[in-house]
């Protein structure tokens, strides 16, 4: 199965959480109640009217009259005030007011209702209380259910309503107001978990809803920024491009005056001193060193490098050796070889050199050979050195600046004040199919091949003019006549004399971002692996059936299918295997039901179907049959033979419901009915499922609370050794006290704490408190008694069991020799290799380990030899009719020998007459443990039935 990771989720909700969406939760939590009491009061004005001509013979005139003005006044301020809530902004609405409002308009018609139910309602006339109640019930539960956005609101409407009012019935004198009154009692705690799911769901759908515009609010704000940056990017270009001009000229300028210089000090040795005068100015105004090498010595005169260069005084004669970068060395050295073997007429060098206060600088040499011997060889020569590392950045940032316009994912084009095109990017080319050669020089109208963006070109060089920008939405053909959505800024950029210099042009494509939006609106209503209406989608559906069905008549059918033991074929074959069953599973549901309204998938295997005016109901029947069916015919997935059943939960509007969340719910009660039952059948709704379900919920709430409240006992069976009858060992059994209604059996109680995941802190407790009683009758010296535990399967596969046994032996102080841990074959089978693994795990502890229920499932004799167990507990159905079944006897005995051979000993469960007693003892059965001895008992009976 494939999900969304929750990690995902709340990242994205992370990120939002400081962006001023213009949503605000409280305003409209208190918009929603307000718009939902409307219904309730008008129906109190309708009520009102006739509970007063209904009890007008009961009741005073001046108390009903009074009773009648208060219920209207009330209903009428709760409309005016929901006209109001209309017309105010969400700022003021958000302020605690109008919840104070609310509360104390809903306290006090819950007052009034009351007061109704216990004063003006005839105590001893069961029509009359028929009418009243139901007519003051309808407006109780409609208000309830409207006031359910807030759970607060919902309180303090009906406990004040409801609770007074069932108690007044309950301790009435009149017998005929008890019944009234639990039925009261009843209707609030059923009211109150409806509330619950009702807040519950409205509180999310509330939180997506600001979630998505936080998200809006966020890219609008990016494409804000992505705007920006784009304007300085273009004004940037522009500035680099104009200082890249003017130093270029300045240096080919400056490069020629100083070798027309460099000319004229070697042809006019006579005219040095004038030469050199106006070499210094020349020097001064470039920033240039100069340098003297006399080769034929060995010195070299230099001048104005004192400050730059870290080099003497001018005129100082010094060895030249600046310390070249490492990867610029070779480089220098052969061009300085070239020039001093002819190869080059003039000496150029770029590298870097380190200062004396530790920087790298460029620098860049230029010198000439100017005087050689007979052979040839250089005598002197003369250059100039300057710092060129301001050129070399500009140079490195006019190319990043190329880099980005090249790489830039938009195109982008630059447009002089003709709106002819002087640059265009790769991403401008590729986006309008034209070549750099087919565009530049050209018209930008090139560019805009359609005709819409052609009849409204002179309107954006008005508005370019006028405003300096321009942007839009425009539907644009590329040079193949395709046509694509793209989304056009322009931008004027003006010289320093405040003219138009150029125009820049920003081009995007919008046909990814269409289809994410399309994508995004598909995913918002339909599961992507499937195609099938999502939970959303259903929900709108659902409501809009059951508005069909109140104004027809008709009828409608919910199906809530869910496939049989999924969980398992998921965890086994892996994700991608169980996607595509889901896929095949919902092409046959689509197939055998193609009139169906609706199709859904909720999450994981639940489907949900559907069906308007759907016949009869065996029709119905037949249809599932059908469905059923066709589920359970093989799947073939990646090479495995696949066979899947489900079960089906139905329900039917109006016979069952009328409201699409309560459709949904009994649909889902109907479906664990069926799944309890097996699988691979349908069943539909009834009162008896709805009664079990509230059931199973208060158990488990009472169970939760019993583990709260240290309610849970242990209690302990003896067992015997039978080569001495000698009692050094017990199994440690739950029994829950229920302070009401007594001590609960494990029976009632385990099975539900499984399914809940409560096995899991019921376990620990059972195990700590044994070994706790085990540790203090080793201390106060009744005996080593050793205790075994049962282990769930949960508890096994949770991970951390060999942890918790070490941790619970440290705590209590009880040896490891004292603590027997059983497990029943199907959970050792579950998982083989982690079984095993926790089992040697637990042995090296020094822990007993003990098979139960042995004979009642696989019993594979090559799985048993793998596991490192102490002793096999035989099932109490193999001993139970040790005196009437012949096959029996012949199973324990091969039990026996079986264990023995594998040098384990053998325990027998549920002995409980001296005749089997006696045949396990001559069958060389180690232990027994059964009612012959006694039954679970408290601790403190075990210690009596030692002595």
């Amino acid at each position: 199965m494939t999900s969304r990771s929750p990690s995902i989720a709340a990242a994205q909700a992370s990120s939002l959480a400081d962006v001023d969406t213009g949503f605000d939760l409280r305003a409209e939590c208190t918009r929603l109640l307000f718009q939902g009491a409307q219904v309730p009061a008008c129906l109190m004005l309708v009520i009102g009217v006739i509970c007063v001509l209904l009890l007008r013979h009961h009741a005073s005139p001046l108390e009903l009259g009074v009773w009648w003005l208060s219920v209207t006044a009330l209903a009428l301020m709760r409309l005016h005030q929901a006209r109001a809530v209309r017309r105010t902004p969400d700022a003021e609405l958000a302020a605690p007011r109008w919840k104070t409002f609310f509360t104390f308009g809903s306290i006090a018609a819950a007052l009034s209702l009351a007061y109704a139910i216990l004063r003006l309602v005839p105590p001893d006339d069961f029509s009359v209380q028929v009418m009243s109640y139901g007519l003051i019930g309808s407006v109780v539960l409609i208000a309830s259910i409207a006031y359910a956005v807030n759970l607060r609101a919902f309180f303090f409407f009906a406990v004040p309503c409801l609770l007074p009012a069932g108690l007044g019935l309950v301790t009435s004198p009149y017998p005929l107001q008890h019944g009234w009154g639990e039925l009261t009692l009843v209707l609030l705690g059923t009211l109150s978990i409806v509330a619950w799911q009702i807040n519950r769901l409205i509180g999310s759908n509330l939180v997506q809803r600001q979630q998505n515009a936080g998200l809006i609010q966020v890219l609008q704000r990016a494409r804000a920024d992505a705007e920006g940056l784009n304007t300085e990017l273009a004004h940037e270009v522009q500035q680099r491009r104009r200082a890249e001009q003017e130093l270029r000229d300045a240096y080919e300028g400056l490069e020629q005056r100083v070798v027309e210089r460099t000319a004229e000090l070697a042809r006019a040795a006579c005219d040095l001193s004038q030469s050199e005068t106006r070499l210094n100015l020349a020097l001064e105004a470039s920033g240039l060193g100069l340098w003297d090498w006399n080769l034929a010595e060995g010195s070299v005169h230099h001048s104005r490098m004192a400050i730059r260069f870290g080099v003497g005084e001018p005129e100082n004669s010094h060895p030249l050796r600046p310390e070249v970068h490492p990867d610029d060395l070779l480089p220098v050295r052969q061009a300085l070889i070239d020039h001093l073997k002819g190869r080059t007429d003039v000496y150029v060098a770029e590298y870097r050199a380190r200062t004396p206060d530790g920087p790298w600088l460029w620098i860049e040499d230029r010198g000439q050979a100017i005087e050689r011997d007979e052979q040839g060889r250089v005598r002197r020569m003369i250059g100039t050195r300057r710092d060129i590392t301001a050129t070399r950045q500009q140079i490195e940032q006019q190319r990043l600046a190329a880099t980005v316009f090249e790489a830039a994912r938009e195109g982008i084009v630059i447009l002089d004040d003709q709106y002819r095109v002087l640059a265009i990017n790769e991403a401008c080319c590729t986006l309008s199919g034209f070549t750099r050669d087919e565009l530049l020089g050209r018209r930008v109208t090139r560019l805009f091949a359609s005709e819409a963006t052609r009849a409204r070109y002179g309107e954006m060089r008005e508005m370019l003019e006028r405003d300096g920008s321009w942007q839009g939405e425009q539907l644009e053909l590329r040079k193949n006549g395709e046509t694509y959505p793209q989304w056009l800024q322009m931008r004027v950029v003006h010289d320093e004399a405040g003219r138009i210099a150029n125009i820049v042009g920003f081009l995007t494509d919008l046909t990814i971002r269409r289809q994410v939006e399309e994508r995004l609106r598909y995913l918002t209503h339909y599961d992507e692996l499937t195609g099938l209406a999502n939970r959303s989608l259903l929900k709108e559906r659902l409501d809009e059936a059951c508005q069909r069905v109140r104004r027809s008549g008709r009828n409608l059918a919910v199906l809530h299918l869910d496939l049989d033991r999924f969980k398992t074929l998921n965890e086994s074959l892996g994700h991608e295997i169980a996607d595509e069953l889901l896929k095949e599973i919902a092409r046959r549901i689509s197939q055998v039901l193609p009139d169906a309204d609706t199709l859904a998938r909720l999450s994981g295997d639940e489907f949900v179907v559907l069906l308007e005016a759907y016949g009869s109901l065996s029709g119905l029947v037949h249809l599932g049959t059908r469905l059923l069916k066709r589920i359970r015919q093989p799947v073939i997935v990646d090479g495995h033979e696949l066979v899947v059943s489900a079960s089906i939960g139905a329900t039917l509007m109006p016979d069952n419901a009328r409201e699409a969340i309560v459709l949904l719910r009994q649909a889902d009660t109907a479906m664990q009915h069926a799944k309890h039952l097996g699988g691979n059948t349908l069943q539909f709704f009834t009162d008896r499922l709805q009664l079990a379900s509230v059931e199973t919920l208060q158990l488990e709430n009472q169970l939760r609370k019993a583990l709260d409240e240290d309610q849970l006992e242990v209690f302990y069976q003896p067992r015997m050794r039978l080569a001495d009858d000698y009692i050094d060992a017990a199994e440690a059994l739950v029994r829950w006290r229920h302070p009401h209604q007594g001590l609960i059996a494990p029976g009632h109680f385990i099975p539900l704490a499984e399914e809940t995941g409560l096995i899991i802190p019921l376990g620990e407790t059972v195990l700590r408190k044994a070994c706790a009683q085990a540790r203090r009758w080793q201390q106060d010296g009744t005996g080593e008694i050793r205790v075994s535990v049962n282990l769930s399967a949960k508890q096994l596969r949770q991970g951390n069991l060999v942890t918790l046994v070490r941790q619970v032996l440290d705590d209590t102080g009880l040896p490891a020799r004292l603590l027997e841990l059983e497990l029943t074959e199907s959970q050792l089978l579950d998982d083989v290799e982690n079984a095993i693994t926790t089992c040697r795990q637990l042995r090296e502890l020094g822990v007993s380990l003990a098979i139960d229920d042995f004979g009642t499932g696989y019993s594979s004799l090559s799985y048993l030899k793998r596991f490192p167990v102490d002793y096999v507990k035989i099932d109490r159905a193999f001993v139970a009719e040790l005196d009437q079944c012949g096959e029996d006897a012949a199973i324990v005995r091969a039990i026996i020998a079986m264990a023995h051979s594998l040098e384990l000993k053998v325990v027998a469960e549920g002995v409980e007459t001296e005749p089997q007693r006696d045949f396990l003892r001559a069958q060389g059965c180690d232990e027994i443990q059964g009612y012959l001895l006694s039954p679970p008992v408290e601790a403190v009976r075990f210690v009596q039935l030692l002595r």
